[in-house]
């Protein structure tokens, strides 16, 4: 490499770190001179395709959104729902959340930020503690250590378990997030444990699982934000959760959401999360496709496939379109039919699919799944009936903007809704095993 080479390298990597220094200050800048009252929470969707910021005030149990900005990722930036460009990726966070605070007109002071992606799975465990001494109550002492051992040993189970399907080692899995979604003692059901009395004490426990590499990544962006972290959460998990089943019990929904890497599915069984699975189609593996049939741009093939969903097409040009979409629907329901038959915990899967997510906007998306083939290969008790999941069903969640509207909205709203929980008063369950979640996402 010649000497003039080398110096314009170095001028250009010169010149890059300046241009992100001086974006990182004017952001910093912005975010420093405005003073907020209230409790406001930023909900972040890092998508491979767009950024989207919601910020939302927090009034005891409902969430009202006042603001809204997103930022479309370069190319390089995302892959498959995972970060491939740190930098390029908090450039687009910084525009999403200052065109969010632009409107809103208020600072937020904590953040929950979303994680998807293939290697990123979720799975509920159901794991019993004997006691000791059965008939003593059970003091905060007790429940602290009971939760702590639970927690453990489902961390030790499923981690082992996703190494050996990933091919990673078990030290380069992190875990995401934990919920506790049903707890009983000598099979009777309760929600707070203590002052009970018993010998079996059974917690089911969901646990979300990510590659550290990429768990790591959204934690160096989230720590360049200047914003409290409450949490980094499963995204398909936050969707599962955006409908309140806990209240009745009884909710059992398959949920897929089809966002630009991925697509991601949630399982709830009489109203407990079975589990979470991603495979690596979305939105964009459609794009290609049509990009390579027509011999156009990606992003001319992206707007095409907007067009071609918005029905805003001439019938020659729709009709060429719809071929190359159908081809690849064919292949994305082949992963759908996958990704179902490995939840092997469950008997007889639910007949009610949810759709969410940019891509269920393809009409050949729905067409599949409504198809009377795949279905009969898997443990349904009948046909499944789709239908989509819109952002009035999200519980808890108020737009004021007016614009969210369309099923690309689901997951920052579903963001939101899980954030009010962390961002209030905790039962002391949740309180004990979100603290034993920080150690193992630390060790």
């Amino acid at each position: 490499m010649s000497i003039l080479t080398l110096t314009i390298c170095l001028s250009s990597i010169v010149q890059l770190s300046l241009t992100a220094a001086k974006n990182m200050l004017g952001f910093l800048k912005r975010r420093t001179k405005k003073e907020s009252h209230g409790h406001y929470v930023l909900a972040l969707d890092i998508g491979t395709e767009f950024v989207k910021a919601l910020i939302f005030e927090a009034k005891g149990a409902k969430g009202i959104v006042i603001g809204f900005g997103k930022a479309r990722q370069k190319l390089g930036d995302m892959s498959n729902g995972a970060v491939t460009d740190i930098g390029g990726v908090i450039d687009n966070c910084q525009a999403a959340i200052a065109e969010a605070e632009k409107q809103a007109g208020v600072i937020p002071t904590q953040m929950i930020m979303g994680i998807a992606g293939e290697l990123v799975k979720g799975d509920t465990t159901v794991t019993t503690y004997r006691r000791k001494n059965p008939e003593t109550k059970i003091d905060l002492s007790e429940l602290k250590n009971i939760v702590h051992k639970l927690q453990w040993r489902c961390f030790e189970d499923v981690r082992t378990q996703l190494a050996k399907e990933t091919g990673y080692n078990e030290i380069d899995i992190k875990l995401v997030n934990a919920a506790i979604v049903g707890m009983e003692i000598d099979g009777y059901k309760v929600s707070n444990p203590i002052g009970f009395q018993g010998k079996e004490v059974t917690v089911t426990i969901f646990n979300a699982f990510a590659p550290l590499v990429h768990f790591g990544a959204l934690q160096t962006i989230a720590s360049e934000l200047d914003i409290e972290l409450l949490a980094i959460t499963s995204e398909p998990y936050a969707v599962a959760r955006s409908m309140g089943f806990e209240d009745s019990g009884d909710l059992s929904t398959i949920f897929i959401d089809i966002g630009g890497g991925t697509t991601d599915i949630a399982l709830v069984n009489n109203g407990t999360v079975e589990g979470t699975r991603m495979f690596m189609i979305g939105g964009r593996t459609f794009t290609k496709r049509l990009a390579h049939t027509l011999n156009v741009s990606f992003l001319d093939a992206e707007e095409i496939k907007l067009a071609y969903s918005d029905e805003n097409l001439e019938k020659h040009s729709y009709q060429i379109v719809r071929e190359a979409m159908k081809s690849d629907a064919d292949v994305w329901l082949s992963g759908v039919e996958l990704s179902l038959d490995d939840f092997k915990n469950v008997d007889t899967l639910p007949t009610r699919i949810l759709l969410s997510g940019g891509g269920s906007n393809l009409p050949e998306i729905k067409e599949a799944l409504e198809s009377k083939e795949w279905y009969k290969n898997l443990s349904f008790a009948e046909q499944p009936k789709i239908s989509f999941l819109t952002p009035r069903d999200i519980t808890n969640i108020e737009d004021q903007t007016g614009q969210l509207k369309g099923p690309e909205h689901i997951t920052p709203l579903a963001l939101a809704n899980l954030a009010i929980d962390l961002a209030g008063e905790e039962q002391i369950i949740t309180s004990l095993l979100r603290k034993v979640v920080r150690l193992m996402q630390v060790g």
